[in-house]
């Protein structure tokens, strides 16, 4: 059973407070984003964030999971337990970095003159919108 669009759209309501929240639709789940860090993984209408040293004391008394089939266990998260999201998300900000933007190269073919032999190719490299380039 895949997550439905209101369980995200919940799960997004109850950590809103704690930054800048966003999903995206990955291997078929969800990831959530909290200022832009990947924080947790909702598969199956369940939250799952990674196992962490810094979170074991927070979530010894969590229960565990697989999120999907080839995954590592992780801790399941009670998104209603608001002392528990008080808890764990400052920590997890503190701890899950921001994801380094991948680059994209396109190789380009530009002829000149109409000939193979005079073939370039040109390589463009764009990065995140929001990280500069130096």
């Amino acid at each position: 059973m895949a997550t439905s669009e209101e369980y995200i759209k919940y799960v997004c309501e109850r950590t809103d407070r704690f930054g800048l929240v966003r999903y995206r639709k990955m291997f078929g789940e969800y990831m959530l984003y909290i200022d832009d860090k990947p924080v947790f993984t909702v598969c199956d209408n369940t939250v799952f964030v990674k196992k962490l040293k810094d979170i074991e004391s927070i979530m010894s008394a969590s229960g565990r999971g697989f999120p999907y089939d080839g995954a590592k266990e992780a801790y399941i998260v009670d998104i209603e337990n608001d002392k528990l999201l008080e808890d764990l998300i400052p920590v997890l900000l503190d701890v899950v970095p921001v994801p380094k933007p991948k680059k994209v190269i396109i190789k380009l073919r530009r002829r000149f003159l109409s000939s193979p032999s005079f073939c370039t190719n040109v390589r463009l490299v764009f990065l995140h919108p929001f990280i500069k380039n130096r």
